[in-house]
């Protein structure tokens, strides 16, 4: 594919998916167990007409809403550069583990919150808790599933982060059991948005935002990287080094999303391979196409788990793991 001609599809998504994710968004805001009209949730933006319909969306619906275009996108941009960095198509942060030892550790925070009551646990405390439990398991899998420190095995990798997502998990689930924590857990297990709030949202914004930018700037040396490791030190690339700064972006992502959203799985496996598919293997196009399909999905994905049962909520891990796990299968039976 030519470069303008993959500039120029890439610039057709990108108009696509803005009017997508806007309109997803503008449903999300509205729809719930009480729907809003267009009318009222633009009054309710820049006056206080209704009260009660104003603190629905203003301090319900459109974080919940902001919250999952967030999360959707770092999730797929976690899932594109663990691809590219490692060269295998089924990385991503769930399949490797990442986002489940998240979850685990804010199974601690929790347990140490009812063990200390003094012991303040907000977004903050969640995402560092996160973070060093995302640092820690994708750290753990991805040296065990390493032939060298060049070279992942796919396989390995596979079943190296399914062990570990399914140790961490259980061990979450048993000291939530012990604790009586089940129904406090339970939620960051299946993952959701329901309890996303102003607080989180800035938190995703400030993390994310620094997250992008330092992602954009690597994204010409992860697509070389993603070109092979002989390819990218014959054009003076510091493999080693890209690997260790594109984890820890990752790691930042997936620490705030999981503290926000909990155990999302699969998007970062679904987006990036759509597409990679349609565009080609540039991260500079890569990147911000998953960020906003990765958005795009979540958004819709939140959507739906509310209008499958309502007034009960589906847990959204649930409807991306029934997208996701085809594509798993059919890219493992592919590679093998």
């Amino acid at each position: 594919m030519g470069k303008s001609k993959k500039k120029k599809i890439a610039l057709i998504m990108m108009i696509l998916g803005i009017i997508l994710l806007l309109g997803g968004i503008v449903v999300s805001i509205s729809q719930g167990a009480k729907n809003i009209d267009i009318g009222t949730i633009i009054s309710s933006i820049f006056s206080d007409k209704n009260y009660i319909n104003t603190k629905i969306i203003r301090d319900v619906r459109i974080p919940r809403a902001i919250a999952a275009a967030l999360v959707g996108g770092f999730l797929a941009v976690s899932g594109a550069i663990m691809q590219g960095i490692t060269r295998n198509p089924i990385a991503e942060p769930s399949v490797m583990g990442i986002t489940q030892g998240a979850t685990f550790m804010i199974a601690v925070a929790l347990v140490l919150q009812r063990i200390y009551p003094n012991l303040v646990i907000n977004s903050f405390t969640k995402m560092i808790f996160a973070f060093l439990g995302a640092s820690i398991s994708g750290l753990l899998v991805y040296f065990i599933s390493s032939r060298s420190i060049r070279k992942v095995d796919p396989v390995k990798l596979a079943l190296a982060g399914t062990a570990m997502g399914t140790l961490l998990i259980s061990l979450a689930m048993g000291i939530s059991m012990y604790f009586n924590l089940s129904q406090e857990l339970s939620f960051w297990i299946s993952g959701g948005l329901t309890s996303a709030k102003w607080e989180g949202v800035n938190l995703l914004l400030i993390v994310g935002g620094i997250g992008f930018v330092a992602v954009m700037i690597m994204a010409p040396k992860i697509t070389i990287l993603s070109l092979g490791e002989e390819v990218a030190i014959g054009l003076g690339q510091k493999t080693n080094l890209v690997r260790l700064v594109s984890l820890i972006i990752v790691i930042a992502l997936i620490g705030a999303s999981v503290s926000v959203a909990g155990n999302i799985v699969f998007v970062g496996l679904i987006v990036p391979q759509i597409i990679r598919g349609i565009i080609g293997s540039d991260y500079k196009y890569i990147i911000p196409l998953s960020m906003l399909f990765g958005s795009i999905l979540l958004v819709y994905s939140d959507i739906l788990a509310r209008m499958i049962n309502p007034p009960y909520e589906t847990p959204i891990g649930s409807l991306t793991a029934l997208l996701g796990v085809p594509i798993f299968i059919y890219l493992v039976r592919k590679e093998s």
